[in-house]
């Protein structure tokens, strides 16, 4: 895929959003959406994730990340535009 063709998005998810298998299942939904990128708990309680593909997918993976997995109880997303740095694959990062 060509940059033109690849967007970049980093969010930051807060609420209930550790301890509830946030960071495997977006790691599963990125990989079934075709997004590369990586998951990683913060210190602070939240959880930050990069999501780089087509910009659907990656729209979609950040309408995801809004509700999280079931037991996940998210109450704020903010969003950042990046440049994209062809990523592949989907890592679950230490915090």
């Amino acid at each position: 895929m060509s940059p033109v063709e690849t967007a970049r998005m980093r969010v930051i998810v807060g609420g209930r959003v550790q301890g509830v298998w946030f960071r495997d299942s977006t790691r599963r939904e990125a990989l079934a959406r075709n997004c590369s990128g990586w998951v990683r708990n913060l210190v602070s309680g939240e959880v930050e994730a990069v999501f780089e593909g087509s910009p659907v997918a990656v729209d979609s993976m950040v309408t995801w990340s809004r509700k999280g997995p079931e037991r996940a109880l998210v109450t704020v997303v903010q969003t950042f535009t990046e440049e994209p740095e062809g990523l592949t694959g989907f890592e679950i990062l230490a915090t």
